[in-house]
Formats: C-alpha cells, sequence, structure tokens
C-alpha cells in the first residue's frame, strides 16, 4: 500500500454560473470561481486541504490558467503543494496537460479534485483510496440517484417525455483516481479521436476501461450556483 498517489486539482476555469452579487465579487468582476470565499477561506483552497487529509497524498498540482494572478496568494503556506500554470480550455485539456506536465512513471496514482468541491469529507477519501489500491482498479466517488428521474423535451416550458428508471444510476462525484499513465493515454486519445469527455471516467470508459463506483458523500456537492455557497458554508 506504499504505491505514490498523486492530487491534481484542475482550476483553470472561470466558474461564470457561480457568481455571487457580493460586494467582494463586485469588487473583482474577473475573479474565477474558486477563488469566491467560502466560511472567510478560498474555495480552492478548501479543496486543496480536503485531499492533503490523507497522508497518502504524496503531493498535491493545481492547474491552472497561464493568465491566473491569485493561486500563488491562495495556496500560500500548504504543505505538499504546487501550482502549474497549464491549464486548458475545457477540464479534460486542463487534466490532460497537467498530467502531462507531472510527467507520470509506472506504478504512480493520481486523484483529480473538482477546485468546487471542498466539502470532500476525510472518510470518503480513504474509502477511494482503499478501494482503489485493494482492487488495484480505478474508480471514482458517486452517489446513487434518489429522486425520480425525469426526461424533458423542448424549452420554456420543458415537456415531460418519459420518466427514466434511476435504478443502477449514480451521480459522479471527485475524486475519480486512476493509474496516472492509463489516464493521459485515455485523454490524449480523446482529444485524438474527439471523444465528448465530462470527467476522468468517461475517457477511460472510451478507452476501454472500466471503473469502480465508490460511495461518495452528499457534501461533496459541486458548487454550480450562486445559492451553492450558502448550502456548502452550512455543511462545512
Amino acid at each position: 500500500m506504499s504505491k505514490k498517489i498523486i492530487a491534481l486539482v484542475p482550476a483553470a476555469g472561470i466558474g461564470a454560473r457561480a457568481r455571487r452579487q457580493t460586494t467582494a465579487a463586485l469588487l473583482k468582476p474577473d475573479l474565477p470561481k474558486q477563488y469566491e470565499l467560502v466560511n472567510g477561506l478560498p474555495m480552492l483552497r478548501l479543496s486543496v486541504m480536503a485531499m492533503l487529509a490523507d497522508p497518502r497524498i504524496d503531493h498535491v498540482r493545481v492547474i491552472v490558467s497561464p493568465t491566473d494572478g491569485w493561486v500563488n496568494d491562495v495556496l500560500a503556506g500548504l504543505e505538499r503543494t504546487t501550482w502549474r500554470a497549464v491549464g486548458g480550455a475545457t477540464r479534460a485539456e486542463t487534466v490532460r496537460n497537467g498530467l502531462k506536465d507531472l510527467v507520470p512513471v509506472a506504478g504512480q496514482w493520481v486523484a483529480v479534485h473538482d477546485a468546487a468541491r471542498p466539502g470532500l469529507p476525510a472518510e470518503a477519501l480513504t474509502r477511494l483510496i482503499d478501494t482503489c489500491l485493494t482492487q488495484n482498479q480505478g474508480g471514482i466517488l458517486a452517489l446513487p440517484v434518489p429522486d425520480t428521474v425525469k426526461k424533458g423535451v423542448g424549452n420554456d416550458p420543458v415537456q415531460v417525455q418519459h420518466t427514466v428508471p434511476r435504478e443502477d444510476l449514480w451521480l459522479a462525484q471527485t475524486p475519480q483516481m486512476y493509474k496516472a499513465t492509463e489516464l493521459l493515454q485515455a485523454l490524449e486519445q480523446a482529444e485524438q479521436e474527439q471523444w465528448l469527455v465530462t470527467d476522468e471516467s468517461s475517457a477511460m470508459e472510451q478507452a476501454g476501461h472500466s471503473s469502480l463506483l465508490i460511495r461518495g458523500a452528499p457534501q461533496n456537492f459541486k458548487v454550480t450556483w450562486p445559492g451553492d455557497f450558502q448550502i456548502l458554508e452550512k455543511w462545512l
């Protein structure tokens, strides 16, 4: 169980949908979502701290845009943490660039975590690492879909087309943990083949790799809309 694990946190986007009409946001209208304050700390810093909670994470590498001017101050003082300004236009490109910059070696694992999921509980991270290493297989944190699922058509208003059975449906979370060399190969193939890639597991699936679904946690939700910050602050 001494395999090296690197955490990768893609943070090159701006998260426009989550912009809050706060004094801080109005003073800094170009401030990316990951730098918004949550209970007094930048959300990105909290997400990195969540990954550092497991001592088996050897290092956290935060991947930001080449034009990022905030990350150095936000991550100051955090142990086992560096940032690299090699982010791309999409999440897949940012993770791929981060892995290429890492230059992964055989036997190395990578756990990719969203900058907008600072509520990751330590026990969920431990569960992911334990399962992936024990099974020697990549996997993701996820939660079973609890609600009735509808497929809609049209807009304004959307009409219900039919109900989708929720059995066996899961909501993907992060971290998503894979052998680093295999994930890089999958993302490079995705670029060449122009696959639709929304997370790491979707790239791995299309490259022929199966993934484990490991139970996550409700508080590990992704901050997407302005109101999510208030929910997150209550969780934390």
